[in-house]
């Protein structure tokens, strides 16, 4: 499966905003490989750098613990656990931070 065939299986209304942020991370890791893992779009670049999935009444994005710490301060208006970040369905994405969180997260992996 590629990520724009589990973009497609999800709910026709969230689709536009999976797309969006597809995207926006594609954008920001130009030499990062797409591929499903774990069930949900992953960007790839030796390790897994990022991913996220549709849930009911968000998107999950999952940069891991690190970009959570890194970007606390940004992310303060959105619910986080652990390694998560939920951008509720019902409001705006923040595109320009995620691509931050995106680079970021491949930046921490090269090294």
């Amino acid at each position: 499966m590629t990520i724009p065939e589990y973009i497609s299986g999800q709910d026709e209304a969230i689709q536009p905003r999976l797309m969006e942020i597809y995207s926006t991370i594609r954008a920001a890791l130009p030499e990062a490989e797409e591929r499903i893992s774990w069930g949900m779009p992953t960007f790839w670049k030796g390790r897994n750098i990022i991913h996220f999935a549709a849930a009911k009444k968000h998107i999950g994005i999952y940069p891991g613990p690190d970009a959570i710490v890194e970007f606390a301060d940004q992310l303060a208006e959105y619910k986080t656990s652990k390694g998560a970040i939920q951008f509720p369905n019902n409001k705006p994405l923040p595109l320009e931070l995620l691509a931050s969180i995106a680079r970021w997260c491949y930046e921490k992996n090269r090294k």
